[in-house]
């Protein structure tokens, strides 16, 4: 039987293609959105176009009440021995003009969503004895960012998280792990960030791929992973 894999923001750039790489893998795919429905139906309609698994699942990973809901409703399925936690958002803004809307609206789905979302999760998964958590964060959590202390608090906040977690987890089967993706090629980078600058700021001199982030988590919930836990690894081209 496939395990049950939750992908939260699975309708971005980089939580599509890890929901398709699990997919292939032999997961069965619970593709999470929420402002973006269509955007996940397509990853949906993609997976199972191809062979495999997937489900669409929509809530707010910031509101406890509707994420126990929705993942009540999951788990009444079966349980999830996989969980992604992609989801998240910035809002940047240099801290001296940061508004507390902007500090606790990131914080609220990058480091509570994260609680949220896991917390419900782990009684059922620590009953199958086996499990694989793993959650996004960035090289702006490891290294810092101008404009992003909001962001940057969240994401280094998820390592010590994930670290105490994989302790608490470690003799029931289940890893707890970070992934620290750098500048990964999308719509948004390519906004942001000139040719030039990448070259400057990145020492292999380019952008990554969804493709090089999906294949470290789908690596990360393997059975060969199994005695790697409560580390943050970086998919960054060097740039830490």
């Amino acid at each position: 039987m496939s395990r049950r894999a939750l992908v939260t923001g699975g309708s971005g750039t980089i939580g599509a293609v890890i929901c398709q790489r699990l997919a292939a893998d032999g997961c069965a795919v619970i593709v999470h959105a929420n402002r973006h429905p269509e955007s996940a139906q397509q990853v949906v309609e993609k997976i199972t176009a191809d062979g495999g698994a997937a489900q669409m699942s929509m809530f707010d990973v910031a509101d406890p009440d509707a994420t126990r809901k929705a993942l009540e409703a999951l788990l009444d399925e079966g349980p999830i021995q996989v969980l992604v936690n992609n989801a998240g958002m910035h809002d940047d803004a240099p801290m001296a003009g940061m508004t507390i809307g902007q500090w606790r609206g990131v914080l609220d789905v990058s480091l509570n969503g994260f609680f949220h979302v896991t917390q419900p999760l782990l009684l059922p998964m620590i009953g199958t004895r086996w499990g694989r958590i793993v959650s996004m964060s960035s090289v702006a959590g490891v290294i810092g960012n101008r404009g992003q202390t909001n962001y940057a608090a969240a994401k280094s906040a998820l390592h010590g998280a994930s670290k105490s977690l994989a302790i608490e987890l470690a003799s029931r089967g289940i890893t707890v792990n970070v992934v620290a993706p750098g500048l990964i090629e999308s719509p948004a980078t390519r906004r942001s960030f000139a040719p030039e600058q990448v070259a400057s700021i990145v020492p292999m001199k380019r952008t990554g791929t969804p493709e090089d982030v999906a294949s470290l988590v789908s690596f990360l919930v393997s059975e060969q992973a199994g005695y790697i836990t409560g580390q943050v690894i970086g998919v960054n081209g060097g740039m830490a």
